[in-house]
């Protein structure tokens, strides 16, 4: 019964073209369960996730699905010619070019294939994180178990490169994070860190104002600065980083560009600023930074020091410059999307020309939430598992509380379309009823269906 119902499933796993890591993944998972086997049991397996040649042992915390898993290793950033490495490859050009150091070797050094897997400690405490923080939430992060984690953003690496003695360094890599569900997010994306650290004879050398002005001072923290920095040399330091962000960015996008800067809060720089940059007649966020809290800098050794870091995201940059419409597309292996990014050089433009867009189908699932506990992260990432890439969107249209009982129902409508040809109806029902049945045994909500 079992094994004929599983192969139901993986029929339409092979007719919808679903990678065995989600559809498949999902079910073999729920059936497995329930089939006696002769062969012996490898409890490691059973009880760790298995990832990039090593064993993390599972615990409350584990939540990264196979799904997740099957793109670790990918590193889009690294495919020649895929849009992803076309950015990263202009941004390190620019920098390459515009910075150099002692015999005019490049000033800032480039990681793009550091391990993915962090320490929580890594990815939150060296960075100052605070314990409660809603950026350590479960249902924000992919956890293998209560230490390690698939890192959520490449600033994991900045205090161990500092630690090493770097202090101009670029960091390239996918970052994960559980998010909602639509065009322009996915819980795979790439990010770039740029992390610059100066002596006060760099800082102040530079500008022939070296022995008039001091890096530290000790005063009182306020909205411009840290207690431990003086005005001149936050100044200056702010002054180098919007300049090189600026220069950056017009790099990128033309000369004629509107830019404009948006006072921010991120746990690890102070000040901190947003740039955002007017796109169609709106303004777009593109990226973030500031000035590195002291403490970080001191703590990783790199004493007597002052320093900015900058994060972007790639996709994000790609889908601007280049007007794809749709995230999912950067994971497509189609040969109509991807030779549209064969140049010569990086530099050359280049204009995503559509691809024809097949029809979207829209199913709706409603169902109580239990008491405690549930997170619409925790639903998306279901739908994700199972779905893959064949959902476009989901979106919580309803939301009720039963006047008498006090149950809240939520409803959400799911939008299925292929990317490379058309789904019929009876092939999207055998997804949803799965999401369904996972809904349900996963996230102990009651069906509505």
């Amino acid at each position: 019964m079992h094994i004929q119902r599983f192969g139901h499933y993986c029929k339409a796993s092979v007719l919808l073209g679903i990678h065995s890591g989600s559809l498949a993944n999902y079910l073999g998972h729920v059936f497995s369960r329930s089939v006696v086997s002769g062969f012996p049991v490898d409890k490691a397996a059973i009880n760790s996730v298995h990832l990039l040649g090593k064993h993390y042992p599972r615990d409350d915390y584990t939540n990264v699905a196979g799904k997740i898993l099957s793109k670790v290793g990918k590193n889009l950033h690294n495919q020649k010619y895929h849009p992803l490495w076309i950015i990263k490859e202009r941004i390190k050009d620019h920098f390459y070019k515009h910075y150099v150091g002692c015999f005019k070797a490049p000033l800032f050094s480039v990681y793009d294939d550091l391990c993915p897997v962090v320490t929580t400690q890594q990815n939150f405490d060296r960075l100052l994180v605070p314990i409660d923080h809603p950026s350590r939430k479960k249902g924000d992060n992919y956890y293998l178990n209560r230490t390690f984690m698939l890192r959520a953003h490449t600033s994991a690496h900045q205090w161990d490169l500092m630690h090493s003695g770097l202090d101009a360094f670029l960091v390239v890599g996918d970052v994960y994070r559980r998010d909602e569900v639509d065009s322009s997010h996915y819980p795979v994306f790439h990010q770039m860190e740029g992390v610059r650290i100066f002596s006060e004879h760099e800082l102040f050398g530079e500008a022939g104002v070296e022995e008039k002005f001091k890096l530290f001072e000790q005063s009182y923290r306020t909205s411009n600065k840290q207690e431990c920095h003086t005005m001149e040399a936050v100044k200056l330091v702010e002054f180098n980083l919007k300049q090189t962000l600026t220069k950056l960015i017009i790099h990128l996008f033309g000369e004629g560009l509107k830019i404009r800067w948006v006072d921010c809060y991120f746990p690890f720089t102070h000040p901190s600023f947003e740039m955002e940059i007017m796109h169609k007649g709106e303004w777009i966020e593109v990226l973030g930074c500031g000035i590195i809290e002291q403490k970080i800098i001191e703590s990783a050794g790199a004493c007597k020091r002052v320093g900015w870091a900058f994060g972007l995201g790639l996709e994000r940059l790609a889908m601007i410059l280049y007007e794809i419409p749709d995230i999912r597309l950067f994971w497509s292996e189609d040969e109509r999307f991807l030779k549209q990014f064969f140049m010569i050089h990086p530099d050359q433009p280049v204009k995503f020309q559509p691809l024809s867009k097949y029809p979207p189908l829209t199913n709706d699932i409603s169902f109580w939430l239990p008491p405690e506990g549930y997170s619409k992260n925790d639903f998306y990432d279901v739908v994700r598992n199972i779905g893959g890439d064949l959902i476009e969107k989901v979106a919580l249209i309803d939301e009720f509380v039963h006047p008498e009982t006090k149950k809240a129902s939520h409803c959400y409508q799911i939008t299925y379309r292929h990317m490379e040809r058309t789904l019929t109806q009876d092939e999207v029902c055998v997804i949803h009823r799965a999401i369904q049945k996972a809904a349900v045994e996963e996230l102990g909500v009651e069906g509505r269906f």
